[in-house]
């Protein structure tokens, strides 16, 4: 409950802060703009009313080749009946036709507007709030304005901007205070909106983690069939897949341990329930205590050390503890040894052992002894099940100079089928139920081979053909081994 209301927290946690950075920073690019606009649009509509007042300006200008009392003019009748005249002032204001363009009852003083006028030079000759008189204005301020063209000669400029600082930004102010409420209110709403849909969408969201962790936590108590549906293709669903496959990952191994433990009382049993009969058959004088006996007592008790030490050593090539003596070895030399020391087995039961050597093979980096313990293994177990006349073949061969060397083993035996070919390589299986363990081994021969040309780097195959008639014998099983030849 702590993990789901921390992942609650969190994530409505980041929806408010979002939305609390956005509106910040909306409302902040948002007045800016807003700001920006409006004294675009002042700047402009001053620029239009100055374009209708300048062509008065002009004919005075000309009139009196001077801007001399040009304030009379700008404040006087005449001025304002020419512009009631065009309809560029209202009509009606209460204030009369006849009181000219003043601060106080001009038509640009009951639109906020100020009406300022430089000469040639930048010089305000007039400014209807009587504040810039006399100052000469910068290039940039002037800019804003509509020149006074006489004769195609600048003799001035018209400026007409907001009345003053507080005319300037009080409709900005109002606006930009009207946009941010709009923003508060717009982030009230979200933040509401976000907390809902949080909730909702956190429980949508973890709702596959939650099922996980219901089915992590029955595998933690042992149970392990426990699975989790899965639905769609986004991360969660393939989480929910891999959760699958380490469930039946487990559930495999512990039916294999249980099988392996199954199998090692079953073969730890027999030599000790020998041993046990016979000594107690002694201790009863039931059985003589004499030679013969004793070897049957050395005799089991040698097959059990040895299976003994084959779980020994498949344990640690198992788990990646199994040191390997690695040196340059030349393969074929190895290989010409063992079919020199098993040679006499094969005359022994009439099966001709030959071997197909690729000449020019590298040195590869091996342990010895264990490459000498597969082809033994690998060997031996040919010669098992090959009957007389037959024969095993051993070869090398590599297809490039940078391949990996192939060791194959092929015999003319009775083959495997295609449902015992694929455990093979399992503990304790062997693929004819009627051999004993005296004459088929202990069923760990093959799985020893398989980890330990693994632990080289290697890899390691096994084929038996599907028919086999008498006119096409074709061979009975071929193990496949390949051997890189740069190995960690």
């Amino acid at each position: 409950m702590k993990m789901k209301n921390s992942w609650l927290f969190k994530l409505l946690g980041a929806f408010l802060l979002i939305i609390v950075l956005g509106g910040l920073v909306t409302s902040l690019l948002t007045s800016r703009a807003t700001l920006s606009a409006f004294n675009l649009y002042t700047t402009r509509s001053g620029q239009i009313w100055a374009q209708r007042l300048a062509p008065y300006l002009v004919e005075y200008y000309q009139l009196n080749d001077s801007w001399k009392s040009v304030n009379i003019f700008l404040e006087g009748s005449s001025m304002t009946s020419s512009l009631q005249h065009q309809g560029m002032m209202g009509q009606g204001n209460g204030k009369g036709s006849g009181q000219g363009l003043s601060t106080d009852n001009s038509m640009m003083g009951a639109l906020g507007q100020r009406l300022v006028l430089t000469d040639q030079l930048g010089m305000v000759i007039y400014d209807s709030l009587d504040e810039y008189t006399g100052i000469l204005l910068t290039p940039v301020e002037i800019k804003k304005g509509i020149p006074i063209l006489a004769d195609n000669k600048s003799v001035g400029t018209l400026l007409i901007t907001p009345g003053s600082l507080a005319a300037s930004t009080s409709l900005a102010n109002e606006f930009q205070v009207s946009v941010r409420r709009a923003i508060i209110g717009s982030a009230l709403i979200a933040g509401l909106t976000a907390l809902a849909l949080g909730i909702f969408l956190f429980f949508q969201i973890t709702a596959p983690m939650r099922k996980l962790r219901k089915a992590a936590s029955a595998i933690a108590d042992g149970d392990l069939t426990q699975r989790v549906e899965i639905r769609g293709e986004d991360e969660f669903a393939q989480l929910g897949e891999t959760f699958n496959q380490m469930a039946a990952n487990l559930s495999l191994a512990e039916l294999h341990r249980q099988h392996l433990m199954a199998d090692v009382a079953h073969e730890l049993r027999t030599p000790l329930t020998a041993i046990q009969g016979t000594v107690e058959g002694m201790q009863d004088g039931v059985l003589p205590c004499d030679s013969d006996q004793l070897n049957a007592l050395l005799a089991e008790t040698t097959l059990l050390n040895r299976l003994i030490e084959d779980l020994r050593l498949l344990s640690l090539a198992e788990t990646n503890q199994l040191k390997l003596l690695r040196q340059p070895v030349e393969v074929n030399g190895l290989i010409n040894q063992i079919i020199e020391r098993i040679q006499p087995q094969a005359r022994l039961k009439e099966i001709h052992l030959d071997f197909s050597l690729q000449e020019g093979l590298p040195s590869l980096q091996l342990d010895p002894d264990r490459v000498t313990q597969i082809l033994n293994n690998l060997i031996t177990n040919a010669l098992r099940y090959t009957t007389k006349n037959g024969s095993i073949l051993i070869s090398t061969t590599q297809q490039t100079p940078t391949s990996p060397v192939t060791i194959s083993v092929t015999d003319t035996g009775t083959g495997i089928t295609s449902q015992d070919l694929a455990h093979v390589f399992d503990r304790f299986y062997r693929a004819d139920k009627s051999r004993s363990r005296a004459s088929g081994g202990s069923g760990l021969g093959l799985a020893i081979v398989k980890e330990l040309v693994e632990a080289h780097g290697g890899s390691i195959k096994v084929e038996s053909p599907v028919y086999k008639t008498e006119a096409h014998p074709g061979y009975g099983t071929r193990f496949v081994m390949q051997f890189p030849l740069s190995q960690q």
